[in-house]
């Protein structure tokens, strides 16, 4: 019998095709899905000091423990981290003293990271694992970058949604019986994605688009941001999130290269694959006359001088990558969003987001998200930024 894997919603657009990575003969994965009631119980468990993403994601797995609908001694917590000096690092310590407050000392806490921390407790990493993800990737990035942009301009209310579900239903069969998963059929389905979209009858209404930007909770996690995406289109505007490609391939970039050489070598080599699938997908964005922003290198060259690319912890430089690029590709308003007290959003972001906009010509506009915030302050600054 299956063990259950509980893993944190974390990234909405990707985790239901990447949940079928973790699918194993030990683990059968379940993203949560609970709402914004968890935040008290991550509360009960975790100093208030510590940053946002820990107290929503712990609460999560315990609300989940607590519900009744999983066997503690037959269940294990993922915690995804990216192993570098963030305090995302030192999660599973953390979560796994809350679990045991919390009356469930049985159950087991895993880590998922590339540098090797924790090995005791790291979830091994398979062929399969990673194949299943590459798909996941570049699919979960596509229609998310679709759906933002026809969603608010559909004739018919939920034309966009459904069509998403679609699609979600039909590569995730394909990735739960490893069917299909082959790099020829994902660049043409590239196409075929764009192209059902761009079908949906959609209004000529013009609206304005406001970017994301921030730490990758707050940022792709509509639990994190207290829905800001929804908020947005509501405002009468178009949201655009980038895609989570362009994360992995500054991952690469930023922190795996430096790791001892033949390890660096193949990150390199698994980077440069990633970087001609990103541009695959791109095309087929373009062609169809929507909109992206460059490869992750282009828009790295492109902010050189402005920001520094030596800032590597957390989102480091990506933040302020991401930024100059919307505004050198014509989207002038950002939003940027971070966990309060996030030292590498703080620093690497917000640090310089004025130097930013003086040097780009843009307007930045930026949001803590904190246990002692409340949505209402949240969408008064995004207001700030939509009427300016």
């Amino acid at each position: 019998m299956k063990e259950k894997l509980l893993i944190p919603s974390i990234l909405d657009a990707h985790f239901p095709l990447m949940k079928y990575a973790f699918l194993t003969r030990e683990y059968d994965p379940v993203i949560l899905s609970q709402g914004k009631e968890v935040l008290a119980v991550g509360l009960r468990y975790t100093h208030n000091d510590m940053c946002w993403p820990l107290a929503m994601m712990t609460g999560q797995m315990i609300d989940a423990l607590s519900s009744g609908k999983f066997d503690p001694s037959r269940t294990k917590l993922l915690m995804p981290t990216v192993g570098d000096a963030c305090r995302g690092s030192n999660y599973t310590d953390l979560l796994r003293k809350a679990i045991v407050r919390a009356g469930f000392p049985q159950t087991r806490v895993l880590n998922l990271n590339l540098k090797h921390i924790d090995t005791e407790n790291q979830l091994p990493v398979t062929p399969v694992m990673v194949w299943r993800s590459l798909f996941a990737l570049f699919y979960g990035d596509l229609i998310m970058l679709l759906v933002q942009q026809v969603r608010p301009y559909e004739k018919r209310r939920g034309d966009t949604e459904r069509l998403r579900d679609r699609w979600l239903k039909k590569l995730g069969d394909e990735l739960r019986e490893c069917r299909r998963l082959d790099l020829n059929i994902m660049v043409n389905r590239f196409r075929t994605i764009t192209r059902s979209f761009k079908r949906i009858p959609r209004t000529d209404a013009k609206k304005q688009r406001i970017a994301l930007v921030g730490e990758l909770y707050t940022k792709y996690c509509s639990l994190g941001n207290w829905d800001m995406v929804r908020f947005i289109e509501e405002s009468g505007c178009e949201s655009f999130t980038n895609g989570l490609s362009w994360y992995v391939i500054y991952y690469i970039d930023a922190q795996l290269v430096r790791l001892p050489e033949i390890a660096a070598l193949g990150y390199r080599a698994v980077g440069r694959v990633l970087e001609r699938l990103q541009k695959s997908m791109i095309s087929a964005l373009t062609e169809e006359g929507f909109y992206s922003l460059p490869p992750l290198h282009t828009i790295k060259s492109e902010a050189e001088g402005i920001i520094s690319t030596g800032a590597s912890v957390g989102d480091g430089w990506l933040i302020g990558a991401e930024t100059a690029g919307y505004f050198h590709h014509g989207c002038k308003k950002v939003l940027a969003v971070q966990p309060f007290g996030c030292m590498p959003s703080h620093i690497f972001g917000r640090g310089i987001y004025s130097s930013v906009a003086r040097e780009c010509g843009g307007q930045i506009v930026s949001i803590d998200m904190d246990s002692s915030g409340t949505p209402l302050n949240a969408y008064n600054r995004a207001r700030m930024l939509i009427d300016s």
